[in-house]
């Protein structure tokens, strides 16, 4: 417990030190971020509502980084973490696992992925989906799964292979989620995700004007 607390401390600190609210408008956050946020929970403790260990629960972590940005993101993580705590009957050891290693590590490792993926690849829409959106959420989450595992050990009275299995498909649940979330909100809600810019992955041709 006391390396995830020292883990969670950090992004947290940054996080407040930032003081992300002040991006937000007077009129409050989009509500499709509370609602992702409010869903979270139930992600989180999918092992949990259904009895069963061995189903590995999904992050939904970087669908809240695209739609946020990271030092929102990690803040939100905190009542995530309280709700999920209440609900799947969690104690606080795990909670706080829960906040690091389906939280705030996956966002992170995408947030450096995503920063790789705009250096080297070109501004173009369809490496921002497949890119960030689905490549980044798989990698990210496969990541995070294996350090987790790396560091703690497998979850008690499972096989590590077969949690690391359960970890590989929960991956790649949550890239396919992310990724049709992020082409969905990119073709009609632009706006909903704060690494998206219409300026940046959308410029014209070399050869036509800019429209005024």
């Amino acid at each position: 417990m006391e390396l995830d607390l020292l883990l969670a401390a950090g992004p947290l600190a940054v996080a407040l030190w930032l003081r992300p609210w002040r991006l937000v408008g007077p009129a409050g956050p989009p509500w499709i971020w509370l609602a992702w946020c409010a869903l979270m929970p139930l992600l989180w403790g999918t092992d949990r509502y259904v009895g069963m260990s061995v189903v590995q629960p999904l992050s939904g972590a970087v669908m809240l980084l695209m739609m946020t940005g990271w030092p929102l993101a990690m803040l939100a993580l905190v009542p995530v973490t309280l709700l999920t705590w209440a609900m799947a009957g969690l104690d606080a050891a795990e909670a706080l696992h829960r906040l690091v290693w389906l939280g705030q590590m996956p966002a992170t490792i995408a947030l450096l992925l995503g920063a790789a993926v705009r250096r080297w690849l070109p501004n173009q829409l369809f490496v921002y989906i497949l890119g960030r959106g689905f490549a980044a959420t798989a990698l990210s989450c496969v990541l995070s799964g294996a350090l987790s595992m790396a560091l703690h050990g497998a979850t008690p009275g499972l096989d590590p292979d077969e949690q690391m299995i359960g970890r590989w498909l929960a991956a790649w649940g949550d890239a396919f989620l992310v990724g049709m979330l992020v082409a969905i909100f990119v073709a009609f809600r632009p706006h909903w995700l704060a690494t998206y810019s219409d300026r940046l992955y959308l410029r014209p041709p070399p050869d036509e004007p800019p429209p005024r």
